[in-house]
């Protein structure tokens, strides 16, 4: 099982090897009639539900591409994961996760 951590190390663990950035990425949009829901949800205030949900998915899949990357390289731990996003077209997003690969003991 993979070991993804926000901090530079893994506590209890040693890092032996570094492999180096890995990253995974996703673009995921609502489809029209949500974007609808999503634009009147707007005019009367609160959370806009069907773009948490959206965002909230596309983290599970950069997640899980960034994984697949890192047992490419052969790691078992991720260091120092953040994610970052950007808006590609109106009701779509990019979000990309990433960190550094290493196998700790």
């Amino acid at each position: 099982m993979m070991i993804l951590v926000n901090t530079n190390d893994v506590p209890g663990k040693t890092i032996v090897q570094v492999y180096g950035l890995v990253k995974g990425n996703t673009i995921h949009s609502k489809h029209i009639g949500k974007d609808i829901l999503a634009g009147f949800r707007t005019l009367v205030g609160g959370e806009i539900k069907e773009y948490t949900e959206m965002m909230a998915d596309a983290r599970k899949v950069a997640l899980k591409r960034m994984v697949e990357d890192a047992e490419g390289l052969g790691a078992n731990a991720v260091v120092n994961v953040r994610f970052a996003t950007s808006s590609v077209m109106q009701g779509a997003a990019e979000l990309l996760a990433y960190g550094t690969a290493v196998r700790v003991e």
